[in-house]
């Protein structure tokens, strides 16, 4: 069942409504109204004193407990604050009601259906090819505004507006930092583990995220980890994964995966309410999941890679910080050790620091009018355009360089480089781990994502990105927050599921060419279906693997379409 909240009645007048089985707690008196919805470990007095923070507005204190949930506040006055997570896990967006004026739902597809909204195409469109991190107030309905993570909706009778409740402050001490970011993940961990009352299912990849859950976990209950494996997977990982197990002495099944269970066989998956990418991967999750389904909580290491490490943003902050020296020793060293010229590639980041959000879209908008695409930049850049954009019809180019002339006008969009690409990585993850839900709900399983919790994200943001950023070591503000194996962590690789993608798709390619075909994305002129299918057949022979990612999104996206959107439900198509 899919937790959810809404908007009750019109205006500012109607009570909240809360569905799906969704925990409620409220406290109230003169001072306002607090309603916390989920999964929220802050006790009935904490929430009655936090209704002095709803009378002065301090939106953000409402955000700090644990756990992963939503928030409903409302002051004396009228005036009312909703919002999600920070992660965006717990989602939120609001659009206009001819009868009942702005109205809010974490359910993307019910607030669609209520206002009568349209599917956006050119902006599914600007997603494939440059990506969706660049519109995160847009949804794929028309006129359905998204709230982003960490940020929050007041509505009052002067209109709606979104406040920033991110609250993130800087730690100098870095030491210190990466203790309290593994205080937050292991109270993140165990508070659910012990709340379950008896055995818990985890994700057990033999990764250093899944792994340091399974861990945390194991020293406070009974879990059952469960791991994928089949011909194509690294042997390495399934040998990891079994070391921790033996080594926290948890139960542990290793499901083994056939071509049954190769990724892109979509058959019988269950309608979303927007695009999935777990969609595609959904034969092996059931294939692994099937020992632990029915268990009340499945811990993941799901946002590891976010919180816990960060990309090469982090050396263009550093330039725009007027710290050029660190970032040059940093990224020469990172571009040595993996056999990259240094000198490319540094400059390529010290332009990315020249640069602005704006100028950069704007520079990929004129090249896509003018038919062509920017030279891929070796290091880091504003706005990178995908091999999807090479999929784009004339007029789709047209339909994404209006768009992105249009993109950084938004609050959102403040601040350096390094700030800005991780919360757009965070928000990437979290639209994948909310998305999902309804797919691990058919199986029978319920996710939770330590990781994406508000405190750990906290924690793990306030140490800048450079020191997060594993140069030499994988992720090596993990070994300072939690207390690891030295054989784990010294583990230097990471698995991949590329192999098993590249045979999906030979497999199920009949399936996938008419898939990419018939869609309104194609239909509506702003996809060349032509130029998807060869770049499909390429991919399926082993030519080439370049094109897999914009491939799964476009296959999710067509598959959204078809499955999950009613057919009455009308199509902003392109002019």
């Amino acid at each position: 069942m899919i937790e959810w909240i809404e908007s009750g009645g019109p205006g500012l007048s109607g009570r909240p409504v809360f569905g799906g089985g969704v925990a409620v707690r409220e406290v109230s008196d003169e001072r306002g109204r607090l309603a916390i919805a989920g999964d929220c470990g802050a006790e009935l007095a904490r929430l009655r004193a936090a209704l002095d923070a709803v009378a002065a507005g301090r939106w953000a204190e409402l955000t700090g407990w644990a756990g992963s949930y939503w928030v409903v506040a409302e002051q004396a006055g009228g005036r009312r604050f909703v919002c999600g997570d920070l992660a965006g896990v717990r989602g939120l967006w609001h659009a206009r009601d001819r009868a009942a004026g702005v109205v809010w739902s974490s359910d993307l597809a019910r607030l669609a259906a209520r206002v009568g909204a349209s599917v956006d195409l050119e902006l599914l469109a600007a997603r494939l090819a440059v990506g969706g991190q660049h519109w995160p107030t847009r949804s794929p309905w028309a006129g359905v505004q998204r709230v982003p993570g960490g940020w929050g909706l007041v509505l009052d009778r002067s209109g709606v507006r979104l406040v920033d409740v991110r609250n993130v402050g800087p730690e100098k001490d870095v030491v210190a930092g990466a203790g309290r970011l593994g205080e937050a993940l292991r109270v993140a961990v165990q508070r659910r583990v012990r709340l379950a009352g008896g055995p818990v299912g985890a994700d057990l990849s033999g990764g250093l995220d899944s792994s340091a859950s399974v861990l945390l976990a194991a020293e406070v209950g009974s879990v059952h980890a469960v791991t994928y494996t089949d011909a194509l997977t690294s042997a390495e990982d399934a040998l990891y994964a079994a070391r921790v197990a033996v080594h926290t002495g948890v139960r542990h099944t290793i499901a083994q995966g056939g071509s049954s269970e190769l990724p892109f066989g979509l058959k019988s998956a269950p309608a979303t309410a927007e695009p999935a990418a777990a969609v595609v991967n959904l034969g092996m999750d059931r294939c692994y999941l099937e020992p632990v389904a029915g268990l009340p909580v499945h811990l993941t290491g799901h946002g590891g890679d976010v919180v816990l490490d960060s990309s090469a943003a982090c050396w263009v902050g550093q330039i725009q910080r007027r710290m050029s020296g660190e970032a040059r020793r940093g990224a020469h060293d990172f571009a040595r050790l993996r056999n990259v010229a240094p000198g490319p590639y540094w400059q390529s980041l010290k332009k990315a620091a020249a640069s602005t959000p704006s100028r950069a879209a704007g520079t990929t908008a004129r090249q896509l009018r003018a038919g062509g695409l920017p030279p891929t930049s070796p290091g880091w850049a504003w706005c990178r355009p995908g091999q999807g954009a090479g999929w784009l019809t004339a007029p789709g180019r047209r339909a994404v360089a209006d768009l992105l002339d249009g993109t950084w006008g938004e609050p959102v969009h403040d601040g350096f480089a390094d700030d800005v690409d991780q919360w757009a990585a965070l928000w990437a993850v979290g639209d994948d781990a909310r998305a999902a839900a309804p797919l691990y709900d058919a199986i029978g399983v319920r996710p939770v994502h330590p990781f994406l919790d508000n405190q750990v994200v906290r924690a793990a943001f306030a140490i800048p990105a450079y020191r997060r950023r594993g140069t030499y070591t994988y992720k090596p503000v993990l070994a300072a927050a939690v207390e690891l194996p030295d054989w784990l962590i010294g583990r230097r690789s990471k698995g991949s599921f590329t192999a098993q993608r590249i045979q999906g798709l030979a497999r199920h390619r009949r399936t996938l060419e008419e898939l990419v075909t018939d869609n309104a994305l194609a239909a509506s002129g702003l996809v060349n279906a032509g130029a998807v299918r060869s770049a499909l057949a390429e991919t399926a022979a082993g030519r080439t693997a370049d094109p897999i990612a914009d491939l799964h999104h476009l296959v999710i996206v067509c598959q959204w379409l078809r499955g999950s959107v009613s057919a009455s439900v009308p199509l902003a198509a392109a002019c």
